[in-house]
């Protein structure tokens, strides 16, 4: 064959075919491979739109649960903050709320009247603290005799007295006033009965409050006739001479008569009517 001879059609003609099959793979692999690319891409976005729907309906479903939440708030505060917040509340919820606010108010107004009845009605106890609180008793005021009888022993702080029973000298800080059996004893001065106590020494005794500091303790008494709290004026009976306790066996029946000031004894002959 001569050199200069060119070369032969088929030849030629498959050269052709070969580059022609290989430009068309290369184009069907780019062409796959763009739609993969593309593919790919469509899936990552697919992918990142469900992730945000996801976390979005969680906020949501996070925030539906704190407004829930905060409707329970038993002080109200949550119900006070969305409607500063001016989010929409739905009617019946409004609705709903209108009636608890109406019941609540209904409730305490009933409430407002069981608790003026009780005041009202409460009682001797209830009614001490303002009976107590009006009563001014003071240097100047007057004490009634509780009983009709003779001193037996007078108030004695400064120094000590004799007592017979005892057959010894203490210090007396009551007026020990004689009386029979049975006889009335009487409040001298109006005042609100603060306790009613059984002593060893004075029997049972009832405790006055008169006022400015001031009360009085009536012993040796029985069938006492107030109750603690009981608001009692000048002249109300309180009880009844009872027998001496063992230690004014001797003295004979009386009535112990003490009067304090701001707890501390002071001479009620000082403050008793002529």
């Amino acid at each position: 064959m001569n050199k200069r001879q060119k070369p032969s059609k088929p030849r030629r003609g498959a050269g052709i075919t070969l580059a022609v099959c290989f430009v068309a793979a290369a184009v069907m692999v780019g062409t796959y491979t763009i739609q993969s690319s593309r593919e790919l891409q469509r899936r990552q976005q697919a992918q990142e739109e469900e992730a945000k729907e996801k976390e979005q309906a969680g906020q949501e479903e996070a925030g539906s649960s704190l407004v829930i939440n905060t409707r329970e708030d038993p002080d109200g505060e949550a119900g006070d903050g969305q409607a500063r917040d001016g989010q929409a509340a739905d009617p019946k919820d409004a609705e709903g709320a209108a009636s608890q606010d109406a019941g609540g108010t209904s409730a305490g107004t009933d409430a407002g009247t069981d608790a003026e009845s009780g005041a009202q009605t409460g009682g001797n106890a209830a009614q001490t603290a303002g009976s107590a609180g009006a009563l001014q008793f003071g240097q100047d005021s007057i004490l009634l005799w509780p009983v009709d009888g003779n001193v037996l022993m007078n108030y004695s702080m400064d120094k000590t007295v004799y007592f017979s029973t005892l057959d010894q000298y203490k210090y007396n800080p009551a007026l020990i006033i004689s009386g029979a059996e049975g006889d009335q004893v009487i409040s001298s001065a109006p005042g609100v009965v603060k306790s009613i106590d059984e002593s060893a020494q004075t029997g049972t005794t009832v405790n006055i409050d008169i006022g400015g500091g001031y009360e009085l303790f009536y012993g040796q008494l029985k069938d006492v006739t107030v109750n603690t709290g009981d608001r009692v004026e000048a002249k109300t009976v309180i009880g009844y001479v009872a027998q001496p306790t063992k230690y004014y066996s001797v003295e004979g029946c009386n009535v112990y008569f003490e009067m304090r000031k701001d707890g501390q004894p002071v001479d009620p002959v000082d403050y008793m009517a002529d």
